[in-house]
């Protein structure tokens, strides 16, 4: 089948090399022509995956039109800040036929929408969502991994899983596109505050909480939405959510051990190459939080110490002074 991924980044790369191995004629699509060049001269992904030897197969294109043109399979992996803009400059390239997944986890930051919504508006598509435990470290080099897909047709969603599916590349299938995709953007706000954790010199007991914790925020959030609760007991949910908590590939959790650790946000962007959606989605998913009435105490904490200047001792202060309740609630 000819495939194309939209998105350059480390998963785009990684995603793409599932797609090549299973015998896709695979194309990714970039937006620096430079930056493509040192891929198919270097043969890696220097900038956003280095170390890992990139197929000479899989095809780097910068042009729009030919980098969709038959495409049986479109794999939208841009990071959430430019895919509105993205999506929209491919309207009108992607084919009509083609099936459209969505493996971005983030928020929209002005209309707080998930992903595949911004997608689906722009394209008149039925966009499917992937999600789950799954570093581009790892999955680019064949480690064993295990992910969901979600679609409102569940025939897409076994069409798209017979894509990606090989030996180390595992793929369940679920209908709720909602609460796969909110699994994966919000679980990066928590592995901020693991982060800060860390840098503050906490323990394993600390993390703990926060991460059980961030779960209840997550699902109580994505029940309001619409989400099923136990999709969040999965791999899109506490799945990834562990990962995303405890690995040292977790850009979200290095910026908040760094955050932890004093340094400024401005200093540790500066420094940054790759995307921590967590930074940037933080903010967005208080407001939509704010907007229905649903309480996500570590959201705000996180998003008043990232965006407003809190001093990090002060918000884990708060969060542990907080009003006696029961867990359930």
């Amino acid at each position: 089948m000819k495939v194309s991924v939209i998105g350059d980044g480390g998963w785009g790369t990684a995603l793409a090399m599932v797609l090549e191995r299973n015998g896709h004629e695979t194309t990714v699509w970039g937006p620096f022509p430079e930056h493509l060049d040192e891929i198919r001269s270097g043969g890696q992904n220097q900038t956003y995956l280095p170390g890992v030897e990139v197929p000479p197969s899989i095809q780097w294109m910068s042009d729009r039109e030919a980098a969709v043109r038959g495409a049986q399979l479109v794999v939208l992996v841009v990071p959430s800040r430019f895919y509105r803009a993205t999506v929209e400059a491919f309207s009108d390239f992607i084919p009509d036929h083609a099936l459209v997944v969505s493996a971005t986890k983030g928020l929209d930051e002005q209309t707080h929408q998930r992903m595949s919504a911004v997608a689906g508006e722009m394209l008149h598509h039925d966009v499917a969502v992937l999600s789950g435990p799954s570093h581009a470290e790892e999955v680019a080099r064949g480690i064993p991994s295990a992910v969901a897909i979600a679609a409102r047709d569940h025939s897409i969603a076994v069409q798209i899983q017979e894509f990606f599916s090989n030996d180390t590349f595992r793929v369940y299938t679920l209908d709720d596109v909602v609460g796969v995709e909110l699994g994966g953007a919000l679980k990066n706000v928590i592995a901020v505050a693991a982060g800060i954790s860390d840098g503050m010199g906490f323990g394993d007991n600390s993390k703990a909480a926060l991460m059980t914790r961030g779960l209840a925020e997550i699902t109580r959030l994505g029940v309001a939405l619409g989400a099923k609760p136990e999709t969040f007991m999965g791999l899109s949910g506490i799945g990834d959510l562990m990962v995303t908590c405890m690995s040292r590939h977790s850009r979200n959790r290095g910026v908040g051990e760094r955050l932890g650790k004093g340094e400024s946000l401005k200093e540790i962007m500066a420094s940054m190459k790759m995307v921590a959606e967590g930074v940037w989605n933080c903010q967005a998913a208080k407001e939509l939080a704010d907007e229905l009435g649903i309480a996500v105490p570590i959201t705000e904490e996180v998003n008043a110490v990232v965006h407003e200047g809190k001093d990090p001792r002060q918000a884990v202060m708060d969060l542990m002074s907080r009003a006696p309740k029961p867990e359930q609630e």
